[in-house]
């Protein structure tokens, strides 16, 4: 993520707000940039011994190059938008 530009904070503006992006989030628990990178090879590859296993976990409908912008923003503004926990201090 690159923060091209940092704007004063206004009460109309919802933060944040994503407004370009390329290429899916890696699945949960993919094991990191070298776990993504692996994965992209097995399941990029149908000869691999364990293409599809990677196909059937990640779900067959997983596109490594699709982005959708206003699914990143929903998800931002249910994440921001969820009370705040108060921690208790013993």
């Amino acid at each position: 993520m690159t923060a091209e530009k940092i704007l004063p904070a206004t009460a109309s503006l919802e933060l944040p707000v994503c407004v370009a992006g390329k290429r899916a989030c890696p699945p949960e628990d993919v094991g990191g940039a070298f776990g993504y990178e692996d994965f992209l090879e097995k399941i990029q590859d149908p000869e691999h011994e364990e293409h599809q296993d990677m196909v059937e976990w990640a779900g067959e409908g997983f596109d490594p190059e699709s982005f959708e912008l206003a699914e990143v923003n929903d998800g931002l503004r249910a994440f921001f938008s969820k009370p705040k926990r108060k921690t208790s201090r013993k």
